[in-house]
């Protein structure tokens, strides 16, 4: 999230991710949105709102190019965002605009309820949008977050495809527009300087040091190629044109370079060093202008919820203390003589849990990450009706961008197909690295995750536009967390190190709570939640720093993890206890918008409850809203689940919206998670020489959960011999 364009989840995620329309027609009063005649039959009223908001989501991105590019969509190609604050009025302005035609247009009472459903989150997005719009000057456009600096060459090489020389003339283009970029965003951060909004000091010397990686070699200076044009001349290099041409276009890109590019970067560099001496400090939202009011705003926007930063904190110290009793009894189960805090240590600086810090180790990494991701797939038919036709793919993090990259993060695909799912890891310092989490942050941020989640509901049909590229925070990381844990019911986490990983990454989310409201709300100090983050989670002396770094120029956006995944979990449970022990249930995406109102509905012999719309992944420029840039984790095991969910009702289900099945939507099938408990039974069972359907009858469970769960353990049932 580079500029306050890329900070500004109200617009970038939430107006981009809902609004506003498409092919215009020209009246006296000006542009308006094409109708048509009201219908009275539901279907027909639910396809002419579809239509209205697809055509309203269709203008709204025709106005920001890069998203356009990201969508796979040609137009514009030649040119980048407009990063001012006046571009932002308007495109409140027009979300609003949208907002009061479609209210104008449509009756509710007319359209089914999967059509009510769209017509009230659309509603709910724009409102939503204009409540933060309040606070856009409060988020930082340049910071260890992202910034234009870095998040612009990731958007350039991921993004921007060449396959002809027009799209090459594109490129080139777009470095030009660099400097106009560049001088819009310092002007931003000046403009904020004014009113007493300056990032932390600590973020001023690595965003330079990484800007300034971006414009060392070639053609800046006498070394090998720079990133930026090492991709030009690889995409050019690969175009069917004369050589001439090619060295034509080469030696245009390195002028753009040298010019505009690298002018936009000074630019940026005299706002930082115009603004650094105004820096207070590393302080939380509490040191800004109207701090409290905005940190509540940041934890409503984040959670979905009423919460407070006290009744966070003090989840989060439940949840710490819970997942640290966890954590004991696999500290015993390996015969660790010693305290929590010792086992931290042990495997901190234990050699055996760590890859070398070499190229070779770095690649031993991507291939256990690929490894559990592919398991994962293999296994997934049987656990998922749907499955995501875009590729993931697991990549290091460009080392020109590692000193502002967060420790992992997901890209989704574009829509054409044309870019495959990336799921980051940042493998700058290997002795940063812990072996035992790779496995749980592989499944929340490849599959079943963020991959599942993001690539799978911008395929879904008869679902407007805004949905399937939109969504909510706490909906997105707490499906991601939950994945973790899903992870474990599918058989996976073999060895009792790689739990215990999954449960310190479950572990770092509920830290997230009490750091997070202790440095915006308690006024703690960077190196208290430092401290705070080293004593009590299984976490680098880097990684801690990242996060509380992260969650100061953040505030709020760490809260939305656990709390969605408490709510998943809670949903989940009440669909269990309806539907029986023996029943499969169903999690249907997206649904309602508030994780304190969701609430379930259930049929006969399943549920598909209402979760939680999808958040757009701010990937703009590669770089995030931050939502998707860390490793997590959920523990999920038996009779420990009650214990994890905790009472968090706050009324949920009461004035919630009530939603059924969609039409062609997102339905995801889970079984009932097996306990250990039952896992051995069965074992037991089968060797006795029990069949299937004795088998099946014993554990209460459908002949059908136990062949699945047979073959996951490689158990030999007497039917299936």
């Amino acid at each position: 999230m580079a500029d306050r364009r890329f900070h500004r989840l109200a617009l970038a995620a939430l107006l981009l991710s809902s609004a506003c329309a498409a092919p215009l027609q020209q009246t006296g009063g000006g542009p308006v949105l094409q109708t048509a005649a009201v219908a009275a039959d539901p279907a027909a009223e639910d396809q002419r709102l579809l239509e209205f908001l697809d055509r309203a989501y269709d203008e709204r991105i025709a106005s920001s190019p890069e998203t356009l590019t990201g969508q796979g969509i040609k137009k514009d190609y030649g040119k980048l965002d407009d990063y001012t604050d006046a571009q932002d009025q308007r495109q409140l302005a027009l979300a609003e605009s949208q907002l009061r035609r479609m209210k104008a247009e449509f009756d509710p009472s007319r359209l089914s309820p999967a059509g009510q459903l769209s017509y009230r989150m659309f509603e709910n997005v724009v409102v939503r949008g204009r409540g933060q719009f309040e606070w856009r000057h409060h988020r930082f456009p340049i910071s260890t977050n992202g910034s234009p600096a870095g998040g612009i060459p990731v958007f350039l090489i991921n993004q921007h495809r060449i396959d002809n020389v027009a799209d090459a003339e594109a490129y080139i283009s777009r470095l030009r527009e660099v400097e106009r970029v560049m001088r819009e965003v310092s002007a931003g951060v000046r403009e904020q300087a004014e009113m007493g909004i300056v990032p932390p000091k600590f973020v001023f010397a690595p965003v330079r040091a990484d800007a300034r990686k971006v414009i060392t070699g070639a053609p800046f200076d006498t070394g090998p190629d720079s990133t930026i044009l090492a991709d030009f001349r690889k995409k050019v290099n690969a175009l069917d044109v004369a050589p001439d041409l090619k060295a034509r276009l080469i030696a245009d890109a390195s002028a753009a370079l040298t010019g505009p590019f690298r002018r936009g970067y000074q630019t940026m560099f005299a706002a930082l060093d115009a603004i650094e001496p105004k820096a207070k400090g590393n302080n939380g939202a509490w040191s800004l202008p109207r701090g409290e009011a905005y940190y509540a705003s940041a934890l409503r926007f984040s959670t979905t919820t009423d919460l407070s930063a006290d009744q966070i904190h003090q989840l989060g110290l439940q949840q710490v203390a819970r997942i640290h009793s966890d954590m004991e009894r696999i500290k015993n189960r390996v015969g660790f003589k010693g305290t929590l805090q010792q086992f931290f240590q042990h495997i901190n600086n234990g050699s055996q849990f760590k890859y070398p810090n070499t190229d070779a180790g770095r690649q031993l990494y991507l291939a256990d990450a690929k490894a559990f991701v592919d398991q994962v797939m293999a296994a997934a038919p049987r656990w998922f009706r749907r499955l995501p036709k875009a590729p993931l793919e697991v990549r290091a993090v460009e080392p020109w961008r590692q000193d502002t990259a967060a420790v992992a993060f997901y890209n989704r695909p574009s829509p054409d197909g044309s870019r495959p799912g990336i799921y980051y890891v940042n493998l700058a310092d290997m002795n940063q690295v812990l072996k035992p989490q790779i496995e749980a942050i592989s499944y929340h941020e490849g599959a079943p995750g963020h991959h599942f989640q993001s690539a799978l509901a911008q395929e879904l049909p008869d679902v407007p536009k805004f949905r399937r590229f939109g969504g909510y925070g706490a909906y997105g990381e707490g499906w991601g967390l939950y994945a973790e844990g899903l992870g474990k019911e599918m058989g996976f986490y073999q060895d009792p190190y790689s739990e215990f990983g999954m449960l310190s990454t479950q572990l770092w989310r509920a830290v997230r709570l009490v750091v997070d409201t202790g440095l915006h709300s308690k006024r703690w100090s960077r190196e208290q939640a430092i401290d705070y983050f080293r004593s009590n989670a299984l976490l680098s002396e880097r990684d801690a720093r990242k996060e509380v770094e992260r969650y100061i120029n953040n505030p709020g956006q760490a809260t939305s993890y656990m709390v969605g995944q408490i709510k998943i979990l809670e949903l989940r449970d009440r669909a269990r206890r309806e539907l029986g022990p023996a029943s499969t249930f169903e999690i249907s995406t997206p649904s309602c918008w508030r994780m304190d109102r969701c609430r379930s509905t259930f049929s006969t012999s399943r549920s598909a409850f209402i979760s939680h719309p999808r958040r757009a992944r701010g990937e703009r420029h590669g770089q995030g809203t931050g939502e998707e840039q860390q490793g997590s984790a959920q523990a999920q095991e038996g009779s420990e689940e009650d214990d994890r969910r905790q009472s968090f009702d706050q009324g949920n289900g009461r004035e919630g919206l009530m939603g059924a099945k969609e039409p062609g939507g997102n339905f995801v099938r889970h079984r009932q998670p097996w306990k250990s408990e039952e896992v051995f039974k069965l074992k037991t069972l089968a060797n006795k020489g029990m069949g299937l359907k004795a088998i099946a009858k014993a554990l209460t469970r459908s002949e059908e959960s136990v062949q699945d769960r047979a073959k996951i353990d490689g158990i030999k049932i007497a039917k299936l011999r």
